[in-house]
């Protein structure tokens, strides 16, 4: 069958080079992809939020099934538009996808399922939201209410941090806010957990830790990750458990009780805390740069995946993963996450050589008159997959050592907690 993935980042050239090696799939075409996925697929260069541009593409394309990548047209419902046609669609449709694009819907949830989560509060304007912050605890965390591409939290130290966090989301930085979170600190180690789900049946998509700092040692400012590695060092059975009943569940069968099932990839954001995990946040899609580093370790056909979710068959897969240890390191524009240049060169790319077990997704690039353009804050994942940690990070390293740019920096530390 003919696939289209919806997405220009890494995300989608790993969910492209996935389904490449599918049995079931055909031709795959990106809306509208990057440098990367251009090798691999056809490229259309539609806008995202155009649903009927690319219906009418589908259509033309014979294209049977569509891969949303990124959250906001999820967010903008584009589920429900295709659910009006002939064209299978994966993902969660508008209501469920509030889980990400309100943090005050998800907050609720908790609350009334009783999902461990830090405890927190809603402000619907500035001044309230200041006020407060003279009287609480520090650390603490404020959040946009709103999407803010993984990079609208920030960890306050001292009420001056909390202060211009306030006032920076207020004012705009992350589109138009209706209201900010404050919620308590916890103190902890993060851990990404990912299920898929037909609407009827969820299964377990690998664990992974994404380094979101800009600096090394997770220090600076919050990206939309400078890298991971799979599976998570504090994955255990025990802790398992709990994760699935305390939060996944519980999640799941709140969303039920709105009317709705859930189909699609879930991101389970999550503090471990003594083995005792706090939901932190949700993503109604696959991480990034999770998802780099998770599918080159899948060892079940993607495209079968994905389509028995579409028809409710999820309970009729058997998902197996490769005993390896993935990392992966992105390569970012100087300047990432504020201002960076665009249109710079990215040398010797072409000439890469990669071994089996490593893999260069493409994030923020183009091609022009044969020459690779970093265009994007987040530009290139380099992914190995070996028998420990330390092997993957040596050769991710050296492949980003090899490549001639610049106008490039990455943090050599990822993994360091493994390594």
């Amino acid at each position: 069958m003919n696939i289209g993935i919806i997405g220009s980042g890494g995300r989608e050239h790993s969910l492209c080079f996935k389904l490449k090696e599918s049995s079931i799939v055909n031709k795959i075409f990106c809306f509208p992809g990057n440098a990367g996925t251009e090798l691999i697929a056809e490229n259309i260069n539609i806008d995202i939020s155009d649903f009927k541009k690319i219906q009418s593409t589908c259509d033309e394309k014979k294209i049977e099934l569509i891969i949303v990548g990124p959250e906001k047209p999820l967010v903008d419902g584009i589920v429900e538009y295709f659910k009006e046609t002939k064209i299978k669609i994966f993902g969660p449709d508008k209501i469920c996808a509030q889980l990400e694009g309100s943090k005050t819907f998800t907050k609720k949830l908790c609350k009334k399922h009783k999902i461990p989560t830090s405890s927190f509060e809603i402000f619907n304007d500035e001044k309230s939201a200041l006020n407060y912050l003279t009287s609480t605890k520090y650390p603490l965390v404020v959040k946009a209410d709103g999407l803010a591409a993984g990079k609208g939290v920030y960890i306050c130290k001292n009420q001056g941090d909390a202060k211009l966090a306030v006032k920076e989301i207020f004012n705009g930085r992350f589109g138009k806010a209706y209201c900010v979170l404050i919620e308590e600190f916890l103190n902890g180690e993060e851990m990404s957990y990912f299920v898929i789900s037909d609407g009827a049946t969820h299964k377990f998509f690998q664990t992974a830790q994404d380094h979101k700092r800009v600096g090394e040692n997770d220090t600076g400012k919050n990206t939309g990750g400078m890298g991971a590695y799979s599976p998570s060092r504090l994955y255990n059975t025990e802790l398992d458990k709990k994760i699935k009943e305390r939060i996944i569940e519980p999640t799941l069968n709140g969303i039920k009780e709105l009317g709705v099932s859930y189909c699609g990839f879930l991101y389970i954001g999550l503090m471990i805390v003594n083995n005792d995990p706090y939901l932190i946040e949700f993503n109604v899609r696959m991480g990034d740069p999770e998802c780099q580093t998770i599918l080159p370790i899948l060892e079940t056909d993607l495209g079968k995946i994905i389509l028995a979710c579409c028809d409710r068959k999820l309970n009729n897969i058997e998902i197996k993963w490769k005993k390896k240890k993935s990392v992966c390191v992105v390569l970012c524009s100087n300047g990432y996450p504020d201002d960076f240049k665009k249109n710079t060169k990215i040398n010797q790319l072409k000439n890469i050589k990669l071994d089996s077990d490593e893999y260069l997704f493409h994030a923020g690039t183009k091609i022009e008159n044969g020459e690779y353009l970093a265009i994007g804050g987040r530009v290139l994942n380099i992914i190995a997959t070996t028998e420990s940690f330390k092997i993957s990070k040596k050769k991710t390293l050296k492949i980003l050592n090899d490549i001639d740019w610049q106008e490039g920096f990455f943090r050599k530390d990822i993994a360091y907690k493994v390594t």
